[in-house]
């Protein structure tokens, strides 16, 4: 399966790379993955829900743009800006749609972490909007910059401090509400949503 993917944001050159390699590792056997900048007239974080809609618009637009020759098309972001316009129309997929969905599938009540309170508040509207509202435990906000989303550690003693509010509201799972962060090695609790979703892909293929 060969995916053609986007990033929500527009990054640098060394960001893209490190994107990249975090794909090229995920993979499963049968799956490759390539990932573009979505441009530099693209926000450069998704701080602001003004930068969340305006992402979503030029996600939709590179997607629609992308050449011909991949099997699936896929937004580099857990909030799948874009998934539910584009559907029936393009052979899209969305992270949070899969790894969530697989959660439900499962039976396991799940929260989330969000960098910042407009990936909150959009997170959980697209939980909402799958009709999945019933096994969702809410959201925490990590409040951190856009820099952390490359910086492992700091991340995920964010998200560690995080872990006690979220079981205690009867999370039985986390997703990192991140396409690009590694997930805190060896704590079964943190889903990382990019490794989920390429797995379920692999097996639908």
């Amino acid at each position: 399966m060969h995916i053609h993917a986007v990033t929500p944001i527009h990054v640098d050159a060394d960001e893209l790379a490190r994107r990249q390699a975090r794909y090229d590792a995920l993979c499963p056997p049968g799956l490759h993955l390539e990932l573009h900048d979505i441009g530099p007239e693209a926000p450069r974080a998704l701080d602001t829900a003004d930068e969340v809609r305006e992402s979503e618009r030029l996600v939709v637009a590179a997607l629609r743009a992308a050449p011909p020759g991949y099997d699936v098309l896929l937004p580099d972001c857990v909030l799948d800006p874009g998934v539910d316009q584009l559907q029936g129309e393009l052979p899209v997929v969305g992270i949070l749609r899969l790894s969530l969905g697989w959660q439900v599938l499962t039976g396991r009540p799940t929260g989330a972490v969000a960098r910042n309170k407009a990936i909150a508040d959009e997170l959980a509207g697209k939980v909402a909007a799958y009709g999945w509202s019933g096994w969702f435990t809410g959201v925490r906000v990590l409040d951190l910059d856009v820099h952390a989303i490359a910086d492992t550690q700091r991340w995920n003693d964010a998200v560690g401090a995080a872990l006690e509010s979220l079981e205690q509201d009867g999370a039985a799972a986390v997703i990192n509400g991140c396409s690009a962060v590694d997930v805190p090695a060896g704590d079964v609790r943190v889903v990382d949503p990019t490794a989920l979703a390429l797995r379920v892909l692999a097996a639908g293929s």
